[in-house]
């Protein structure tokens, strides 16, 4: 509901993704975020890395017990990814694309700094209704 894809996709589909895309495509970095316990409770990464133009999608998820995004881990994990983002690939811009009815990661987005730079009009359609995609932002200014 709040990502691209609009179908479920198996546990093998996940696997050839990860296989075909993530350990063998150099413009995607993907990570996992655990607990203490080793523990997975969702993943991050940054996708469609613009090696030129030293851009690429931001992404992440909180899956543990459907929390979705939250106030500490989705933060800290976020605020890792733009670390290592801006500090190890020499990245310039991160982006992301979120639908007008995601309060949560527009929050989050908003706390982390990102900056609304607009609106495409009725792009998914959810709940008998056209929604709008958001495309924020953050520059590295270092």
């Amino acid at each position: 509901m709040y990502f691209r894809e609009h179908r479920l996709l198996s546990t093998d589909q996940q696997t050839k993704w990860f296989e075909e895309v993530v350990m063998k495509d150099d413009r995607v970095r993907m990570f996992s975020i655990c607990n203490m316990d080793k523990e997975l409770l969702g993943a991050c990464g940054l996708c469609y890395i613009d090696w030129v133009n030293r851009s690429a999608d931001f992404s992440i998820y909180i899956g543990y017990n459907h929390m979705y995004i939250d106030d500490i881990l989705a933060i800290d994990a976020s605020r890792l990814l733009i670390k290592y983002g801006f500090g190890e690939l020499n990245l310039h811009r991160l982006w992301a694309e979120i639908y007008d009815f995601d309060a949560q990661k527009i929050a989050m987005f908003e706390q982390l700094e990102f900056k609304l730079e607009g609106r495409h009009r009725e792009t998914h359609w959810m709940e008998e209704q056209w929604c709008d995609s958001l495309f924020y932002s953050l520059l590295d200014n270092t």
